[in-house]
């Protein structure tokens, strides 16, 4: 949308190992069409930039309504909303193929909504200080429950984590500042400690209360990465308005 990148390079990286992604619902259009032909329309429809949103029940993180949209949006827990534009886009993942070969499509419902401010999403310099204070808290409350050691899963995960960083993955894509790439580092990074204090069994908390204080030790610690992680995503087209 801003013109860094080409649209075949866009919609490879948008694709990424999917098999296929295709657009429903856009305007002009009868029938689904591939993500090339959509990022033009929605150019050509006053789009300059996209929003990410990635909601979560009680907490409808960068939506602007109506009701339908924001339904469906936190039904898949995530939504593209377009600047410029009074349209977004809802995922809906399906696989396809024989056992054994099976693969993912992606089709995205175009559909109407509010052009209004974005709902509790934070500045860049916002969301990297509210991250620090809530790592360093939950840090704190899990460290005095002995959740630390979540044992050998926990640890290879973390290991696989490290691997991905450590081989210069593509964080954003080209035009982003360079504090979004920080916070989304820092934010991907708790978010993954969240889900394996999360799945792994509770730990070093061995009581009910013990359990329901990690439990809510972790809440706002993932309410606050979501937010730092929508944040560091929609930068680009927030620097953009600003200029």
């Amino acid at each position: 949308m801003a013109g860094l990148v080409s649209p075949d390079d866009a919609v490879l990286a948008i694709v990424g190992e999917d098999a296929v992604h295709r657009v429903e619902g856009l305007p002009g259009e009868s029938a689904p069409v591939g993500l090339t032909l959509a990022l033009g329309r929605l150019r050509t429809l006053g789009a300059s930039g996209l929003r990410i949103a990635l909601p979560a029940p009680g907490h409808p993180l960068g939506l602007s309504g109506p009701p339908d949209f924001n339904a469906r949006a936190l039904e898949a827990e995530e939504a593209v909303v377009c600047e410029g534009a009074a349209l977004g886009l809802v995922p809906a993942v399906y696989e396809a193929g024989p056992a054994g070969d099976v693969h993912i499509e992606v089709v995205w419902h175009c559909l109407p909504v509010r052009e209004a401010p974005p709902a509790d999403v934070p500045s860049l310099g916002e969301a990297e200080r509210e991250l620090a204070e809530a790592l360093r808290d939950a840090t704190a409350v899990l460290s005095r429950l002995d959740v630390a050691g979540a044992g050998p899963v926990a640890e290879a995960a973390v290991d696989a984590y490290r691997a991905r960083a450590e081989r210069g993955r593509e964080l954003l894509a080209p035009g982003y500042p360079p504090r979004a790439v920080r916070v989304l580092e820092l934010a991907q990074r708790v978010g993954l400690l969240i889900s394996v204090a999360s799945e792994n069994g509770p730990g070093g908390a061995v009581s009910a209360s013990e359990i329901a204080a990690r439990a809510e030790a972790l809440r706002p610690v993932e309410r606050t990465a979501r937010r730092a992680q929508v944040a560091a995503y929609n930068s680009v087209v927030e620097e953009r308005g600003v200029r």
